[in-house]
């Protein structure tokens, strides 16, 4: 399909830099494709009614390390001050990552991080890594002097948390981010980017959709930085997804299968967590463990096999998570919807407010 068809014009005091507080007090746009594509306003609250008693949330337990590390990058007596942005681990001690400047990064340099006076890379105030492949649009792949338990430490000590483009460009990432940025069940890390429609849950909100009947249950999908980049190609059939790691493992799949056999629907929180639900379903419908990694592409033509409803923050033009809610609801119709929000000063983006999409066909 033509990229061009999931553009949109978005004022860009429509991008919001600070959450709702407190988290479930944003507002809710409720999309229904199947009564005419009518909108309700609505605030996250509201799940509590809009939901019903048999309904299962699935929601991605991931949590965000401070993935955006600073650093200078040497060849010989030749230095120079490099930004590198971790998206994917590749084993113990090895990362993919998105360098910037990346033209001038060659294989076997080597890039300290930390404290340039340190006398070793033991020493806790830095940690090096070499330049083991380049791949495209910046991509690298690096080897860091630490492994396990060791490099996760010093990412942590020398990180810094990624907030998106469209925030950290307006303004400095500061101590709230550090909570804000993380939802309240955050447990697995791996993460460079947060979840986000799980961001407005609050232990308040579940414990009404607890006494409403709806069930609550967890999948983990480690979001890539990949998440943040725009589609550069002009059909998406040239468009490649990085992958990401997840799984779903057996009792979550089984109490999901529960849900659909008892008439219930699946939530997905997430376009993440819906990815991973629809990597682990078969073309019977059946959900099955999963781990490993997913690079699922969906767009308008994709037939959904375990998602009945999708809760989602609203998504940036020409993206490849606007791809998929079009998919989920229709292409025209996420064109409306997306039309009334910004007419009705809904707020965009990862801080930004939510929709509940109910699934067309």
């Amino acid at each position: 399909m033509d990229v061009g068809l999931f553009d949109f014009d978005l004022p860009e005091e429509r991008i919001a830099l600070r959450p709702a507080n407190p988290r479930d007090s944003a507002r809710l746009l409720v999309i229904r494709p199947e009564a005419g594509g009518v909108f309700e306003d609505r605030g996250v609250r509201d799940l509590v009614d809009l939901l019903r008693p048999g309904d299962a949330l699935v929601l991605n337990d991931t949590r965000v390390i401070p993935s955006r590390l600073y650093g200078r990058r040497y060849r010989g007596e030749v230095s120079a001050r490099v930004e590198i942005m971790l998206h994917k681990r590749v084993d113990s001690e090895r990362w993919l990552a998105f360098a910037r400047p990346a033209k001038k990064i060659a294989i076997g340099e080597t890039i300290l991080f930390g404290d340039d006076s340190a006398s070793n890379i033991c020493e806790l105030g830095r940690l090096q890594a070499e330049i083991t492949g380049k791949g495209e649009g910046g991509e690298v792949e690096l080897r860091f002097a630490f492994s396990g338990a060791a490099l996760d430490e010093a990412i942590v000590r020398l990180g810094e948390l990624p907030l998106p483009p469209y925030i950290a460009g307006k303004r400095p990432t500061d101590f709230a981010d550090t909570r804000d940025y993380q939802t309240t069940y955050a447990r697995e890390e791996g993460a460079v980017a947060a979840p986000t429609a799980g961001l407005h849950f609050t232990p308040e909100l579940f414990e009404a959709l607890d006494k409403r009947g709806v069930s609550r249950h967890f999948v983990t999908l480690h979001v890539g930085a990949g998440t943040f980049l725009p589609v550069k190609a002009e059909d998406t059939d040239e468009h490649r997804m990085h992958a990401e790691w997840g799984t779903v493992d057996a009792a979550t799949a089984a109490a999901l299968n529960a849900t659909h056999a008892a008439g219930g629907r699946i939530v997905a929180v997430g376009t993440t967590s819906l990815r991973l639900l629809e990597s682990a379903t078969g073309e019977d419908g059946i959900i099955r463990p999963f781990s490993g990694d997913t690079a699922i592409f969906i767009t308008p033509g994709y037939r959904f096999r375990a998602v009945d409803l999708l809760v989602t923050n609203f998504h940036l033009p020409r993206s490849t998570l606007f791809m998929l809610v079009s998919a989920f609801c229709g292409l025209e119709v996420m064109k409306r919807a997306y039309a009334h929000a910004i007419a009705e000063e809904y707020r965009f983006y990862s801080y930004g407010d939510s929709s509940l999409l109910e699934r067309a066909g």
